[in-house]
């Protein structure tokens, strides 16, 4: 079996503050199209999705998270850049333990290997309106119901 065609079993953080959502984004290089994306990664085999959750958020922006609760499981089935995806997606609700994150004015960089990305807040209200594109869209069932 190709790599592409495996499930890959990833953990995501939803994280809300004042009716926004902390996000990176990304560009679909075929249809050009912007999409934005809570923060989270790959769960390694022998790790729990919580930890997995908790380790990508370190390695990624150095930020440690609290009030770590489980949401959900999204079967997540796309096309990126013109190539099919499945990924199996533990969706978790969870905060900073730092404040400095919570300044919605600011971008953090965000570190994926060896590229570097910024992670940012983006408008709720944005989102609802189609204007910004959140993927999975499955994810925005979850936002706003605390």
């Amino acid at each position: 079996m190709a790599k592409s065609q495996r499930i890959r079993p990833i953990a995501l953080g939803l994280i809300e503050h004042q009716g926004h959502l902390f996000v990176s984004s990304g560009q679909d290089r075929v249809t050009g199209q912007t999409f934005y994306r809570c923060l989270g990664g790959g769960i390694d085999f022998g790790e729990t999705s919580q930890a997995a959750l908790a380790r990508e958020f370190l390695e990624e922006i150095q930020a440690a998270l609290k009030n770590i609760e489980y949401l959900t499981c999204i079967d997540n089935i796309f096309t990126l850049n013109d190539k099919p995806g499945h990924e199996l997606l533990q969706l978790f609700r969870c905060e900073f333990v730092d404040s400095k994150f919570y300044q919605l004015d600011q971008t953090f960089e965000l570190i994926e290997g060896k590229h570097r990305r910024k992670a940012f807040w983006i408008a709720i209200a944005r989102i609802r309106s189609g204007e910004l594109n959140l993927v999975p869209r499955a994810c925005l069932e979850y936002v706003g119901c605390r």
